[in-house]
C-alpha cells in the first residue's frame, strides 16, 4: 500500500507494505483505549521493550514523531476501522 501525505509545502509518498496487519490494528485499538504501556504489553503477551519497538517501527514507517501523530494518521488511513461482521448463514 502506498500512502500519500500532504503537509504544508510537502507531499510524501510512503510504502507501507502489508500494513495494517491484524496485530497492528489490535495494538492501535489498545493504544486508543488509553491503557498504559504495561497493560498493553501484558494484553499482547509481549515485553514492554518489544511493545515500544513495535510502536517506534510504526512511527518510523508512517514518518511521524509522536504517538498522537501515529493515532491521527492511523485514523485518517482508516487503520482503526473495524471490518464488517461476517454474516451468519441464513441472515
Amino acid at each position: 500500500m502506498t500512502v500519500t501525505r500532504v503537509t504544508p509545502g510537502v507531499v510524501t509518498h510512503l510504502t507501507v507494505g502489508q500494513e495494517p496487519t491484524m496485530a497492528t490494528q489490535r495494538l492501535l485499538r489498545l493504544m486508543r483505549t488509553g491503557a498504559t504501556d504495561r497493560a498493553i504489553a501484558r494484553e499482547l503477551d509481549v515485553s514492554l521493550r518489544t511493545l515500544n519497538r513495535r510502536i517506534a517501527r510504526l512511527q518510523s514507517l508512517l514518518g511521524v514523531q509522536s504517538r498522537f501523530q501515529l493515532g491521527m494518521l492511523a485514523a485518517e488511513l482508516e487503520w482503526l476501522a473495524v471490518p464488517p461482521r461476517a454474516r451468519a448463514a441464513g441472515e
